[in-house]
């Protein structure tokens, strides 16, 4: 399936979701006005025109967040059974939430028909969408022909997958050997014999300047055509097309590159780290008080750390260790129990406050300013000393790609109690899994993780 027909998809079974939840909310009104209890149940037009808003665009958003429309058409029901009723207790908790906010006293037994009415609609469609699916894939009803040219193994490996994807809407038209492409002729021949809606060039690169003239054609007639770009088979970066001025640049990136989303990113860090920067700055200043009052030396802590794609950046702080810690760094290398970077188990350096601060991560505050001007973000992987960064192996230093957070993916699983490695493979896979969704799922999994003070040394 080509990755544009996968968002259009994505999209409608979004918009499906927001017919099911307005379709099980009216469910679940009509049914609780219907039932003969001791108290009667209405609500006004406007507060109703709200609460359905509400409801239309938390489903959809809970779908996105647990990954749901990314499997749809080829999940197993024991998974479409748990992750329509997660999707389900989602919007019910977060619709429990929004009415105190709005001070409202929606009836329990409404909620409980809400919530049992979304799991069944939401349950029968989702069984369904796998038939569905191909339908919508195929843009309503036509089948989108594909034609392959090339020859050899990767050729016919495509071609197989083209033939795989028969369930999406696409239909392999055939395969020509390039030999016969690079006259246009034989190509143009060819469609007008048939249907054909597009054509994937799968041949070596030395190959593709014979080819010039049958693209142009293509070109010309409005075909489209597509190039596999397998000539480098070790990389699995993202391929794209970008542009400078007018000059065409093939792409390759092993990092999110989406500039939009990147974007809501870091509108997200500047409005979450300036809201809880204002909240906690209360408390914060009591820090600072205690810790000027527990131990001689400075409030705040500063360090040299290594940031987006290696820009170096004044990382803060609360001071958590005594005012010399570095300085008794080289003497307690032997006590380190991480490969690179340098971490010892109930650290002799910390005090009697620092231990405390540290095991609920609220020394780790200061780091908002970091965040508020961008040396930061609020999810990323860790920032790293120089030192570290020097040790690091190749293939670590790709977690450089991605601005570092406040926490990460590896926070959630044991903290300071993984070791290096893993640290490493769990950073590789935020990176290659990134979304706004995903940012939203460690935040918010970070917040009972950091109260419960585990794994933190």
């Amino acid at each position: 399936m080509f990755s544009r027909h996968h968002r259009k998809v994505q999209l409608l079974l979004a918009l499906a979701d927001v017919a099911l939840a307005a379709g099980a909310f009216w469910v679940a009104y009509q049914g609780r006005v219907w039932l003969p209890l001791e108290r009667e149940f209405y609500i006004n037009s406007e507060v109703m025109a709200l609460l359905v808003g509400f409801v239309c665009l938390v489903w959809p958003a809970a779908g996105y967040w647990l990954g749901a429309y990314e499997r749809l058409d080829s999940a197993h029901p024991r998974v479409i059974i748990r992750d329509s009723l997660k999707q389900s207790a989602f919007g019910i908790v977060a619709l429990i939430l929004f009415q105190f906010l709005l001070r409202l006293d929606l009836s329990r037994v409404f909620l409980a028909m809400l919530g049992a009415s979304s799991w069944v609609m939401l349950l029968l469609f989702r069984l369904n969408a796998g038939r569905m699916v191909g339908w919508i894939r195929s843009g309503f009803g036509a089948p989108h022909y594909v034609l392959v040219v090339g020859s050899g193994e990767r050729a016919r490996r495509l071609a197989e997958i083209v033939q795989g994807s028969a369930r999406h809407g696409i239909r392999l038209a055939g395969v020509m050997e390039e030999t016969a492409a690079v006259e246009p002729e034989k190509v143009q021949g060819l469609l007008e014999r048939q249907v054909i809606d597009e054509i994937i060039f799968c041949v070596e690169s030395e190959r593709l300047r014979e080819l010039e003239d049958t693209m142009l054609f293509c070109d010309e007639v409005g075909v489209r055509t597509r190039v596999a770009v397998d000539f480098f088979p070790h990389v699995n970066s993202d391929v794209y097309l970008d542009r400078l001025a007018h000059l065409p640049l093939l792409t390759f990136s092993a990092a999110p590159h989406d500039e939009i989303l990147l974007f809501l990113k870091r509108a997200t860090d500047v409005v979450l780290a300036s809201a809880a920067l204002v909240g906690a700055l209360p408390v914060m200043a009591l820090i600072v008080l205690a810790i000027k009052m527990s131990s001689p030396g400075p409030v705040i802590f500063r360090q040299t750390r290594c940031g987006l794609n290696g820009r170096r950046f004044e990382f803060y702080k609360f001071r958590s260790m005594v005012m010399n810690a570095e300085e008794m760094k080289r003497d307690l290398e032997h006590l380190n129990v991480k490969q690179v970077a340098f971490k010892i188990p109930n650290d002799p350096r910390q005090t009697a406050l620092g231990r405390w601060l540290r095991r609920f991560s609220i020394d780790e505050w200061p780091q908002l300013w970091n965040v508020l001007k961008g040396d930061m973000s609020l999810v990323g992987p860790r920032p790293a000393v120089p030192e570290e960064v020097e040790r690091y192996q190749l293939w670590q230093r790709r977690r450089l790609r991605m601005r570092p957070g406040l926490t990460c993916l590896w926070a959630l699983e044991g903290r300071d109690a993984l070791d290096f490695d893993t640290w490493m493979r769990k950073d590789m896979e935020y990176i290659d899994n990134w979304s706004l969704g995903l940012d939203w799922k460690i935040m918010l999994l970070t917040i009972p993780r950091v109260m419960s003070g585990k794994g933190a040394h």
